[in-house]
């Protein structure tokens, strides 16, 4: 009888996991709450208008279509029964499986402080990124028609906490968007007008880059005419804006009244890897040996965001990029390829390709076995990450708006349609 392989997340490792199986005797279902990949590192250029939603996302069944050996459901994994090997499902469904891989992503992170998500957007999915779209477009017009200054002030006031490669690169959009489109439409919106802060409780920016790079993102941050706010925390968020407060020195708060703010200081595991009943590290992450599999069961595999995998020598485990979780992806299909075989299991050696930023229009930086800034760095950027996008119909669409937007300083995704629909 062929193995029941179940994979939990349509992510990018998830997705990997299921073609680097194709070929085995196997058979393959994938069950995802969503019904399509989402190409997650475009997604603040759906929240900025840049992009439009269905550019950056792929239904998981086309993906998939021309495999024979796997089927997809759309449904949420709830709870693992280990003993029978039972995947349970919130509508009351129910998979055997004999492998079972764990690719179910992560989720915004508020480190405690739940009711901060009431006001600040995550931006994990395609509806964060167009709830914030509205709320900026929406910001825009309300400002278009205010009288009092101090509200009109608030309105084109946006804060941006968290200044790894999201926050940088949102603050960076927001601050172009605002400056260069969206002021050129409004009569009575100046880009001074605009306000956009970036908030960093570390000492730099991009604090994974090396210090020559962090250093340019900054400055270039302060081309784009955003306030880098270093060295402070975010002490409470609410319907007005933010209140912040140094890390040093006298402990000052300051209250930020915005009408946008975009929470990227964090991500945490989605819940599902805490009712699995396997062993986690010290952030919730399922940590996993050197096949990738937990440590309290051989059959279940995590990867990616999901997975808290560390390399021998290494003293952290490695990030949640896509890179780690499309190698990972594929390193449990040679697993399992090697259990088939009766061979013994093979050890995951991570390939690191680099790490990168855009910062706006021209703007990015580049850190591999080479270092690049500015605009020769944002053209590596664009072409990597077109190669990574599943479909030629998206690598043409997305190049063809970045072409439109450069030329033109236009952007054609900036659609107000979430509010509710009058009769």
């Amino acid at each position: 009888m062929r193995k029941h392989v179940v994979i939990v997340g349509g992510g990018f490792g998830g997705l990997k996991a299921a073609k680097a199986l194709a070929d085995l005797p196997v058979t393959i279902t994938v069950v995802d709450r969503e019904n399509h990949h989402l190409f997650q590192p475009l997604l603040y250029q759906v929240a900025t208008a840049g992009l439009a939603p269905g550019s950056i996302a792929v239904p998981i069944r086309g993906a998939l279509a021309r495999q024979e050996n796997v089927r997809v459901i759309l449904g949420e994994a709830t709870e693992v029964d280990r003993e029978s090997r039972t995947l349970h499902l919130k509508d009351g469904g129910e998979l055997a499986y004999d492998y079972l891989i764990v690719a179910c992503g992560a989720k915004t992170n508020y480190f405690g402080n739940a009711t901060w998500g009431d006001h600040a957007f995550g931006l994990k999915d395609i509806r964060d990124a167009i709830a914030v779209r509205e709320k900026i477009l929406l910001a825009f017009e309300a400002a278009e028609r205010e009288e009092d200054a101090e509200r009109r002030r608030r309105l084109l006031t946006f804060v941006v906490i968290g200044g790894g490669p999201t926050g940088v690169e949102m603050a960076g959009a927001i601050s172009e968007l605002g400056r260069q489109v969206l002021a050129r439409d409004y009569r009575q919106i100046t880009p001074d007008d605009i306000r956009v802060l970036l908030v960093e409780r570390g000492p730099r920016v991009l604090s994974a880059f090396d210090e020559d790079l962090r250093l340019s993102a900054a400055r270039q941050l302060d081309e784009l005419g955003v306030e880098l706010h270093l060295r402070t925390q975010v002490v409470d968020v609410d319907a007005q804006g933010v209140t912040l407060r140094p890390v040093e020195g006298e402990p000052t708060d300051e209250a930020i009244a915005a009408s946008v703010v975009v929470w990227a200081a964090g991500v945490q595991p989605v819940s599902f890897a805490a009712r699995l009943g396997v062993t986690l590290d010290s952030s919730g992450r399922i940590v996993v040996d050197e096949s990738c599999a937990t440590l309290a069961d051989p059959n279940i595999f995590a990867i990616g965001d999901v997975a808290a995998f560390t390399p021998e020598g290494e003293g952290a485990a490695l990030p949640g990029l896509a890179p780690v979780a499309i190698q990972q992806g594929s390193h449990v299909a040679r697993v399992i390829q090697s259990d088939l075989r009766r061979r013994a299991r093979p050890a995951f050696r991570y390939v690191d390709k680099g790490i990168m930023a855009t910062i706006g229009r021209s703007r990015a930086v580049v850190q591999g076995s080479f270092k690049l800034d500015g605009f020769f760095a944002w053209i590596a950027w664009g072409l990597i990450h077109v190669l990574y996008l599943i479909g030629y119909r998206n690598r043409f669409i997305v190049m063809f708006n970045w072409f439109w937007s450069y030329v033109t300083f236009k952007r054609g995704a900036r659609l107000i349609t979430a509010r509710s629909r009058r009769r």
